[in-house]
């Protein structure tokens, strides 16, 4: 391993985003020396500038009170405004298509009052299996709520037998095949278990030309791989902000909402007061009128204390870039599974494609029979200083992020895993 290490080091030396590491804090491990931090993709790390970002709001509440809304260095009436450029960046919107708001799963079903209106002939919702709970949730409780059958309503596509990730040529073919009938394609940006990544483009060109509407839940897939969902034609996205943007523990989520939905003040929608037109929004008067783009779903006033420490953090992802990060999520993650692969091979199982540009930073991991368990050998690496997450029945993912992991991380990470598995 000395060797790797080396090789590591010379990575390392070469990258042009390693000073970024430096910009958070990394969770000691038993011993005192940074851990091994491979789950970003579950929590991402703490960026060292949230401290002041928080601190300076608690500031200016302590000194002007109610005044603060319109006064201090942040006013907070105004404050969400400031995401809508950055956030745009990162999901490839326009600023107006984009909005921080609310929770995930509270804009997934904000989305589907508005996007999900069954018909007689087209009432069917296309969803993964497994989705990830809490999306399986709501949009059973969606087409409960319309009266009508998940067992019937619901269309489930998972990998074929003895695969591990859904073939796109399976989605587009149910889209060719039963398309007429379906009302909403709901599917991930990247699939939390498998670290598949979705041919979005693709999914949404056909979707739409069937006449479906098109939704994508971005919460594995927003801050780790390039996205367009303005040029490819989504019809809304949501995502949380605790995962790879970095916003801290059940931080502020955000919601994409294409041009040509937004700019529409009759869609249906649930409404409230923030969502009114900024214009008149404090006149307080009885009828509704949705502010133009995204922002028009918003409900209530946002919680300023909990975006806090999302700014710093997109303003690192604003100086890194995103192209630069996919670039190096590709080298970091590429030669993980290489050593996996080599080294490794005849115990891990490597579930997450192995082309580039079918994953983000996420492996999924299964371990072969043979020697300890796959839930040993995490416990085993979670003694020995590395964090990754486990998944039922027998997944480790582990993701190495390219904002603050290193090559040193994924030689070392290696050489870890090799013990556990002995």
């Amino acid at each position: 391993m000395n060797e790797l290490a080396s090789r590591a080091d010379r990575l390392d030396a070469e990258d042009p985003l390693g000073a970024f590491r430096k910009r958070f804090h990394i969770p000691p491990a038993s011993g005192g020396e940074p851990s091994i931090y491979f789950c970003g993709n579950s929590l991402g790390l703490q960026p060292r500038e949230a401290t002041s970002a928080v601190e300076g709001l608690l500031e200016d509440w302590q000194r002007y009170g109610v005044a603060g809304h319109t006064r201090g260095q942040h006013p907070w009436i105004p404050y969400q405004e400031q995401f809508a450029e950055p956030l745009a960046v990162l999901t490839g919107a326009r600023p107006s298509e984009v909005v921080c708001m609310n929770t995930l799963t509270v804009n997934l079903h904000l989305m589907m009052v508005s996007f999900y209106r069954p018909r007689s002939h087209r009432y069917r919702l296309l969803i993964e299996k497994p989705a990830f709970p809490s999306d399986r949730y709501a949009v059973e409780s969606q087409v409960r709520f319309h009266g009508l059958d998940p067992a019937d309503a619901l269309i489930e596509i998972g990998p074929r037998n003895g695969e591990s990730v859904i073939r796109t040529e399976d989605v587009l073919e149910i889209l060719d095949s039963r398309g007429e009938s379906i009302a909403l394609v709901m599917l991930p940006g990247i699939q939390y278990y498998s670290g598949q990544r979705f041919d979005m483009p693709a999914i949404t060109t056909a979707a739409r030309a069937r006449g479906c509407r098109v939704g994508w839940d971005l919460a594995h897939a927003i801050g780790n791989v390039p996205l367009a969902l303005h040029d490819w034609d989504a019809d809304f996205a949501v995502w949380c902000s605790y995962k790879y943007l970095n916003g801290g523990p059940g931080a502020v989520a955000g919601c994409f909402v294409h041009e040509r939905h937004g700019q529409d003040p009759d869609l249906p929608r649930f409404a409230g007061w923030w969502g009114h037109e900024k214009a008149t929004r404090f006149r307080m008067d009885p009828g509704f009128r949705p502010s133009p783009g995204a922002e028009g779903w918003q409900l209530s006033n946002p919680p300023i204390f909990s975006m806090a420490p999302l700014v710093p953090a997109l303003q690192i992802f604003m100086e890194a870039g995103m192209d630069r990060l996919a670039a190096k999520s590709a080298r970091l993650t590429g030669w993980l599974e290489e050593l996996i692969r080599t080294r490794l091979g005849h115990r891990i199982e490597i579930l997450t494609p192995g082309e580039p540009e079918q994953r983000g930073c996420q492996l999924s991991l299964r371990v072969k029979p043979g020697g300890p368990t796959g839930h040993e050998v995490f416990e085993r690496l979670s003694v020995a200083g590395v964090v990754v997450d486990w998944r039922e029945p027998d997944v480790i993912r582990a993701a190495p992020v390219p904002l603050y992991n290193t090559y040193s991380d994924v030689a070392e990470f290696v050489r870890r895993l090799e013990d556990a598995l002995s």
